[in-house]
């Protein structure tokens, strides 16, 4: 598969695997063209035009012709100079690696981070939180978002690639899309009764059991293992966390407990003054369980290897 089919490829099941409705991914993409057709001519050339067909800012080519075919791919969680300088040895003593991906955003993927934020927005919309409500909430988490990344040396690694002529992408948001329909659809099917019984679930899978082995597996960090589960939002996704405040809206339209991937110290101070439950699943197995989920529908249509590394670890279904 060539290198630009391989990304469309991960953006188009992305899309697919997206918690809103495809309405609202829809009219995501006519308001980017929107917006394109308003600026002068001087300002279209600092559009990022792919925001046509992808809504994931957060995932990109980063380096690479499209039109190389890929056979060979190291898949990581962080990816750095390190990995870049690793893949370049591999494939001097071994096989060539054709692609490093990335599962953290990078490079221009990193600095438009904060652009699919507005996906938990929708997510909020449908739980039936007043629009004003959520886009009051999340429009200052975004804006928050924005500045702290705006100073970062976004292009270090990229940079590397390119001197190295090392292939890379990165795919956050669509592998975050599958772990999130993939948990919420087991909780909604299994109907946990307990926090101890969602643990127990997320167990079920190797991921989650691979995390525990290395002591960063699920836990009950807010509420008690007996504790009713009741209703289970799974928040997974849409770039990193959101508004802090949100916490007490969720409780209002009926969520009980909010299972995560992580939950900052700030975010972790507000939840517990709130009537919610918190099972934190783990960063780390959360993000294996979304890539291994994308890469099996990618092993499914052609064949392409797989080299784990940087906490990536190939768990097949």
């Amino acid at each position: 598969m060539r290198l630009g089919d391989l990304h469309k490829f991960f953006i188009q099941e992305g899309i697919a695997a997206d918690p809103r409705k495809s309405a609202q991914v829809e009219a995501q993409l006519r308001k980017a063209k929107s917006e394109f057709r308003k600026l002068k001519s001087s300002e279209r050339k600092f559009f990022d035009r792919e925001k046509f067909w992808n809504p994931y800012a957060d995932s990109r080519i980063l380096n690479g012709d499209p039109e190389r075919e890929i056979k060979r791919i190291m898949v990581g969680i962080d990816i750095d100079v390190s990995e870049i300088l690793m893949a370049k040895e591999l494939s001097r003593s071994k096989e060539p690696i054709d692609l490093v991906l990335a599962h953290h955003p990078i490079g221009i993927a990193l600095a438009g981070l904060c652009e699919v934020m507005d996906l938990q927005t929708d997510v909020l919309k449908n739980l039936k939180l007043p629009s004003k409500v959520a886009e009051g909430l999340m429009n200052r988490r975004i804006a928050e978002v924005s500045r702290r990344l705006h100073s970062d040396n976004h292009t270090q690694t990229v940079d590397a690639a390119r001197l190295l002529e090392v292939p890379l992408m990165s795919c956050h948001t669509p592998t975050d899309n599958h772990v999130t329909r993939y948990l919420q659809q087991r909780m909604d099917q299994k109907k946990p009764k307990t926090c101890s019984n969602v643990v127990d679930l997320l167990l079920a899978e190797p991921e989650y059991r691979a995390g525990a082995a290395l002591k960063s597996g699920p836990t009950v960090l807010v509420g008690g293992k007996k504790d009713p589960a009741g209703r289970i939002l799974v928040d997974m996704t849409g770039g990193t966390e959101g508004s802090k405040e949100v916490f007490a809206r969720l409780s209002q339209v009926g969520i009980n407990t909010l299972l995560c991937m992580h939950l900052s110290e700030q975010h972790f101070t507000r939840v517990k003054t709130e009537f919610l439950n918190v099972v934190n699943a783990g960063h780390m197995a959360s993000d294996n369980l979304g890539i291994n989920l994308l890469l099996d529908k990618l092993q499914k249509k052609t064949t392409i290897d797989i080299v784990e590394c940087s906490g990536f670890k190939r768990f097949r279904r």
